[in-house]
């Protein structure tokens, strides 16, 4: 059983949408094949929709059922939403008052809630922002490094992507950010190795590369620029990943020596 609080958003977000198609409640019932009675109990919080109600307005709406019962859906334009393949999660599309884009910072401790919660407009008014001293055209996000796995970049660092709406669209050999369910968050250089298989592989050669299917991934963005964080130079970076590679050849030998 649905919480109250639950069923008021949904009640309101029903009739929002309705009244976005500028459907009386007549013909939103006719589309969903069902009475204009429950419609009305449902806008006005009567009566709770039952799971194959709740697949239907995800449907016909185009809307996942997940944005439907947590958002509100009046603080957010759902026509400038950002929709996900299939699975029809959306990504809020959030604007300053001058109408122009934001760039939302997935900090690494909201990293866990954005795989989780990114359908969501709300979670998104409570990230931090950032603005670019030049204008980008497409949705961008900005994501921070972890580790030391794509020099010159480091921890900290921060990468701002372009959102790729067809993973067609990726291009063999350039860097992307990749959401996936198993691995979270990474920024790693593709490679297609099949029509639903991506090889993504390290700068930093002590790293091996590995394979992430199609179906794996929940979001895609493509390299745009980066805000480096570290006064780190690249020589210094790059004689890093040169240890790192000696001392992994060095623990090889060992364990072959011991064996």
């Amino acid at each position: 059983m649905l919480s109250f609080v639950v069923i008021m958003k949904i009640s309101i977000n029903i009739k929002y949408l309705r009244g976005l198609k500028n459907l009386s409640q007549e013909s939103l019932a006719e589309e969903l094949k069902i009475t204009r009675s429950r419609i009305g109990a449902y806008e006005e919080a009567r009566s709770e929709p039952p799971i194959e109600i709740l697949i239907k307005l995800a449907d016909y709406f185009h809307i996942s059922i997940d944005a439907l019962i947590r958002a509100d859906l009046r603080k957010t334009d759902v026509n400038s939403m950002i929709k996900l393949g299939n699975n029809r999660l959306l990504l809020p599309m959030m604007i300053d008052k001058d109408n122009n884009d934001r760039i939302e910072v997935i900090t690494a401790k909201a990293g866990a809630g954005y795989l989780n919660g990114y359908a969501d407009p709300e979670y998104f008014e409570k990230l931090p922002q950032m603005e670019l001293p030049f204008q980008l055209t497409g949705k961008h996000r900005a994501f921070p490094i972890q580790g030391d796995s794509m020099p010159p970049l480091a921890t900290g660092d921060i990468v701002v992507g372009k959102y790729v709406e067809s993973l067609k669209d990726a291009v063999n050999g350039k860097t992307y950010i990749i959401l996936t369910n198993n691995d979270g968050i990474v920024y790693k250089r593709i490679f297609k190795k099949s029509n639903n298989e991506f090889e993504l592989h390290s700068d930093n050669p002590a790293y091996q590369p590995y394979k992430v299917k199609y179906s794996e991934i929940l979001e895609i963005w493509e390299f745009n620029c980066s805000v480096k964080r570290s006064d780190k130079k690249n020589e210094e970076a790059n004689m890093e990943n040169l240890m790192n590679v000696m001392l992994q050849l060095k623990n090889g030998f060992e364990q072959l020596k011991n064996k």
